[in-house]
């Protein structure tokens, strides 16, 4: 299997689970349907492309290296003349997730990989104004499903991040499909393409599951040494 690693950064990302016209929530961290989406504007796939349905067949990971802090935010509606409503919309501030997704066709992976850099339509992580903090970087790896590339790859949060948590490791939270952590429990989720079609979008339900995974913190240790100094010495 190859993967392709794709690592999404951004003030603002949103990706919205069962919702009504007067809340929008949001996952906390990027769902399956909303990465498919993501790719199929990448490889110019219309909203009514038959494509898009092959797409759940990649594999499909996530790693939540630097958690969001939630922010909700009201916006005032006309959805019908001189008749306006109240609605709230969730959104994640400051996250880091590193998304990888894996398919035996070692050529389709390679397609993705290009199209991300190079995208058909314009990108956006989960809401159009939602654009992500400059190029989408991303790496292939070979011999390695998502769960495993992610098992290994650095930690991706920022320094700043890094730098506040006061331990050499930190233990990031992993979600993937089922079929990829068979030893873990699982849940349904609803997170499986059907239709992007504005007038009759549809999802069905697809099994994930959790692991738990320890990077090493870069700057634990310096920031050990910066403190370890004699000031006398300088005198």
């Amino acid at each position: 299997m190859k993967t392709v690693t794709i690592k999404l950064t951004a003030p603002l990302q949103s990706y919205g689970n069962e919702a009504n016209f007067d809340r929008r929530t949001s996952y906390d961290y990027p769902s399956k349907s909303a990465i498919i989406g993501m790719v199929a504007a990448a490889l110019g796939y219309s909203r009514r492309d038959p494509r898009i349905k092959t797409l759940n067949q990649l594999a499909y990971a996530v790693r939540i290296d630097q958690p969001a802090k939630p922010l909700t935010d009201f916006q005032i509606v006309e959805w019908k003349q001189n008749r306006r409503k109240l609605t709230y919309r969730d959104y994640l501030q400051d996250a880091v997730f590193m998304v990888a997704l894996g398919s035996e066709d070692d050529s389709f992976i390679d397609q993705i990989d290009w199209a991300i850099r190079h995208p058909h339509f314009q990108l956006a992580l989960g809401r159009r104004a939602n654009v992500p903090a400059g190029p989408m970087m991303t790496a292939v790896c070979s011999g390695r499903n998502p769960v495993q590339v992610l098992q290994t790859a650095s930690w991706h949060a920022s320094q700043f991040y890094m730098r506040q948590i006061q331990h050499h490791t930190f233990v990031a939270e992993l979600i993937a499909d089922a079929v990829l952590l068979p030893d873990y429990p699982s849940s349904m989720v609803k997170d499986m393409v059907v239709s992007f079609d504005q007038r009759h979008r549809q999802y069905g339900f697809c099994a994930v599951a959790v692991d738990r995974v320890s990077l090493e913190n870069p700057y634990f240790a310096t920031k050990d040494a910066d403190t370890e100094h004699d000031i006398m010495n300088y005198l």
